[in-house]
């Protein structure tokens, strides 16, 4: 089979029936039961994002570093969930309209700058404001319902 690099779109993808399987590295076209085609990829010794010919040609389209994540840990750490429990969602507090337009604009500032990320987890937690010493607001979740 011949080498080549190459970036598909979302939307040839889906034209094309695509369907990745990423743990087995492999794309495949048409229906998943009866495949037209199935593209099994590999991963070479060293892989480096800068090696890829495609990366350094189109270097202009590819971030140096992307913002706001976490830098790569030697421990990985996991949350044991205790089997059979069911994800915990509270309702968020009542909230005057002076804390509501607080609320937004920090967390759209905490978006900006890479801080927090928008969730599709079923688990969730109330936050509330509480004063400081100097008048300003500070966000805190509400925590207690999910330890």
């Amino acid at each position: 089979m011949f080498d080549f690099d190459v970036i598909l779109g979302m939307d040839w993808l889906a034209s094309h029936r695509a369907t990745n399987d990423c743990y087995a590295r492999t794309v495949i076209f048409g229906n998943v039961r009866q495949p037209e085609f199935v593209y099994h990829g590999s991963l070479p010794l060293n892989p480096n994002i800068e090696n890829l010919s495609v990366v350094r040609k189109f270097a202009d389209v590819f971030l140096d570093e992307l913002p706001g994540l976490p830098p790569a840990r030697e421990i990985e750490f996991g949350i044991e969930l205790i089997p059979g429990a069911e994800p915990i969602s509270k309702a968020p507090y009542r909230m005057a309209p002076v804390e509501l337009k607080e609320l937004k604009e920090q967390l759209h500032e905490m978006l900006e700058n890479g801080f927090i990320r928008p969730s599709i987890l079923p688990w969730g937690a109330p936050v509330l404001f509480v004063k400081k010493k100097d008048g300003s607001m500070c966000l805190c979740i509400d925590y207690r319902e999910l330890n």
